[in-house]
């Protein structure tokens, strides 16, 4: 393993400083929700430069419970953002990500470094173990060529089609068979782990992610260092087909698949850059159902952003979730459902 790219990652994920470019024009940046005490000097200073007889008038409306008041703003108020709601970061690729890829392949191995160290390592393990002496041993060659034919199959989108048709020597592809062999492919298949079976056991009883936990969470720390996501950020989950055995698979009959694994993602808007992901592994074992889990998987899964709005669906609107998402700089659209007690009946349509 290249010892240097270890201390490139260490001190990227170690450093807090913004980037030096920063967005200054906030004024072509449109924002659900306004508050805090930042945002109430803002809304004092502009209506200041408004007249007093020009003012529209305010309305006020309570919540279906009675406990929140509702205040009508007038649209001159949100001519300007302050500077604590626009994001520092210009979106795309970070520094750190362009100063260290110059081709197809440097780009392919900035996001494999981190994670590929544990796959050899587990999945050489249990080679030796099914296989014995006649196991040979796997190199970082040797799995990008494997990780680069799965990638080219679903560009191909090979879903479902036969391995032996992609090896095929009259209706195949020839750039399977040139980078190795159907019979290869299939034992590297077999034997592909990302982590020790033999402790696995004890582990699942407190982690039911615990076959791929260190890669997963790995790789999620690689996501927010390679881009920087736009001013616009989508919360919402994503069923992954699968009807084999797991402990987490979820039932959704309203997804084309309706088995698989519940993934929640925060993705780019524009790019579809998916930013923070989450599987959902169902309440842990012998405990309480969760309550508030939109709020939580949003707050979770926006660390580190500033000066960003998210759009989530009414899974995860609250009024409570907008208050906390604006302490940390960030406003939030999102539907809401007509029982939701936090707003007004005003506010149905």
């Amino acid at each position: 393993m290249d010892t240097d790219n270890d201390e490139d990652y260490s001190e990227m994920e170690n450093s807090s400083e913004p980037e030096e470019n920063v967005l200054e024009d906030s004024e072509n940046v449109e924002w659900s929700l306004s508050s805090s005490s930042e945002e109430e000097e803002a809304i004092s200073t502009a209506s200041s430069e408004v007249n007093d007889a020009e003012q529209p008038d305010v309305e006020q409306w309570m919540s279906k419970d009675g406990k929140i008041s509702w205040t009508s703003t007038p649209q001159e108020i949100h001519r300007r953002l302050p500077a604590s709601m626009v994001i520092r970061n210009i979106p795309g690729p970070t520094r750190f990500a362009i100063s260290r890829v110059h081709n197809l392949y440097s780009a392919f191995e900035l996001f494999l470094h981190p994670i590929e160290k544990i796959v050899l390592d587990m999945t050489n393990l249990e080679g030796s173990r099914v296989f014995g002496e006649q196991w040979k041993s796997l190199n970082i060659t040797d799995l990008h060529a494997y990780i680069g034919l799965l990638i080219l199959a679903g560009v191909y989108k090979s879903n479902g089609e036969a391995t032996g048709s992609l090896w095929h020597k009259e209706c195949g592809r020839p750039i399977f068979r040139a980078t190795m062999s159907l019979e290869r492919f299939h034992i590297i298949s077999r034997v592909l782990r990302f982590d020790n079976r033999e402790t696995r056991a004890s582990r699942r009883e407190r982690d039911k992610l615990a076959a791929v936990r260190d890669v997963w969470d790995k790789w999620i720390e690689i996501l927010p260092l390679m881009y920087n996501p736009g001013p616009q950020i989508t919360m919402d989950e994503r069923l992954v087909p699968f009807r084999g055995r797991c402990p987490f698979r979820q039932f959704m009959p309203k997804k084309p698949a309706r088995y698989g694994m519940k993934i929640w993602a925060a993705c780019d808007a524009k790019s579809s850059y998916a930013y923070n992901m989450q599987i959902y592994t169902g309440k842990p074992p012998g405990g309480a159902p969760e309550r508030d889990q939109g709020m939580r998987v949003v707050l979770q899964m926006s660390e580190g952003l500033q000066g960003h709005n998210i759009t989530c669906d009414n899974f995860f609107t609250s009024y409570r979730l907008g208050e906390e998402l604006l302490k940390r700089k960030i406003t939030m659209l999102g539907t809401i459902k007509k029982t939701s007690l936090s707003f007004p009946e005003r506010f149905l349509i």
